[in-house]
């Protein structure tokens, strides 16, 4: 038997090292198949454990009851953090979700709200539910003005009170919406979905934002929601927002709706991108669903466009709805709680990705330059910088 002469005058057979050898190899490959099992055993348990997860909150961002403590992010209304000093803008905020909004904020402090509403009897009726529930003090801190977001003269009107009205604005919560109906075209000659939905709301957003940058200089952090849906994926899938022609064809009420809600969602990332993230990090930018809530689109509008099959929705289904403060839940996360930008947040405060559409970049900067070139054919100049 060979042996090999090492340092210090030690020896070893080369046999014995052959053997040695032979034996790491087959441990190094059990050890390698070992691991690769345990490796696999997890990955399966890990993509098993996420598929739960993402059934768990799909159930948890629709339904009402107690489907939302199914939820993986739990957050419940009544975290919502002390408001004091700070000022809230909500749109669509007498009724619905945006009731449940106003109500949360409200009861949680804030100085001042200014509820943007086309009806001032609704308005009023929301002030009263304040007093009764709140006390007056609560009710006499909000400001009702008057405003159809798809009138865009109004939102500019609407902005210049604001701005006169207030030195500080902390929340801007875009809520209001057309909801599943028939197609129609604004007194601009824009579809009607995407006149109130997106628009109205950037027209609104743009002329509110340099008070947005004064307020997160001189206060702190500052937040913007736009009220997205899970509709969204209900979107066309070769959308372009190219052309005004594009948007005013008339493709149905839940493609319209579906593609307003794609717009609140790539508008809540353009803005990430160039306001937040081009040097303004207190300004919070995020899109949200609400789940399916029981509210006046959902009970009444759907038969304007689904007269009989509206009933599935509207009866059918209310059992299964979320009230008007589960609906708000995400909203207020995102307007109180949230320290990121961009997401797609879901009930109660599961964030999303989103369809692949939506996570399109250059689409999002397509629908906003479509949306500068219209605004400014038929309403007034409009450049990217009042964008952002």
């Amino acid at each position: 038997m060979k042996t090999l002469n090492l340092a210090a005058g030690k020896r070893i057979s080369t046999g014995l090292l052959y053997r040695s050898s032979r034996l790491s190899s087959t441990r190094i490959a059990f050890i390698h198949q070992s691991t690769t099992n345990i490796f696999y055993r997890r990955t399966q348990i890990s993509a098993m454990s996420s598929i739960v997860d993402s059934v768990k909150n799909t159930i948890a961002e629709n339904f009402g009851g107690p489907a939302e403590k199914l939820a993986t992010h739990q957050f419940s209304l009544s975290e919502t953090p002390d408001l004091t000093n700070k000022v809230a803008v909500v749109t669509g905020g007498s009724e619905g979700i945006g009731y449940g909004v106003t109500h949360t904020l409200l009861s949680h402090n804030i100085s001042k709200l200014f509820i943007l509403s086309i009806s001032e009897d609704v308005v009023n009726g929301a002030k009263r539910s304040v007093a009764e529930e709140l006390g007056q003090e609560k009710a006499d801190r909000t400001e009702w003005i008057q405003c159809d977001l798809s009138n865009w003269a109004e939102v500019k009107k609407a902005a210049e009170q604001i701005k006169k009205s207030t030195d500080r604005l902390d929340i801007l919560v875009n809520n209001a919406g057309r909801g599943i109906m028939s197609y129609q075209l604004s007194k601009y000659g824009v579809d009607q979905h995407m006149a109130v939905n997106h628009f109205g709301h950037v027209l609104l957003t743009s002329y509110l934002l340099e008070l947005l940058k004064k307020t997160a200089d001189e206060h702190g952090t500052v937040r913007i929601v736009n009220l997205a849906s899970n509709a969204h994926q209900g979107a066309p899938s070769d959308v372009k927002f190219e052309s005004l022609d594009e948007l005013n064809q008339d493709l149905g009420p839940n493609p319209q709706y579906g593609r307003s809600k794609l717009a609140a969602i790539l508008y809540s990332r353009y803005l990430d991108r160039h306001v937040t993230k081009a040097g303004n990090s207190k300004i919070l930018v995020n899109a949200t669903h609400p789940g399916f809530v029981s509210t006046r689109q959902s009970v009444e509008h759907i038969h304007e466009a689904y007269p009989l099959a509206g009933y599935a929705m509207s009866t059918g289904m209310e059992p299964f709805k979320k009230d008007q403060f589960q609906g708000a839940t995400s909203s207020v996360f995102a307007a109180t709680i949230t320290d990121k930008s961009g997401q797609y947040i879901c009930p109660p405060a599961v964030p999303e990705s989103g369809n692949e559409l939506s996570q399109n970049e250059q689409l999002g900067e397509q629908l906003m330059e479509l949306t500068r070139k219209v605004i400014s054919d038929r309403f007034e100049s409009f450049d990217d910088r009042k964008f952002y």
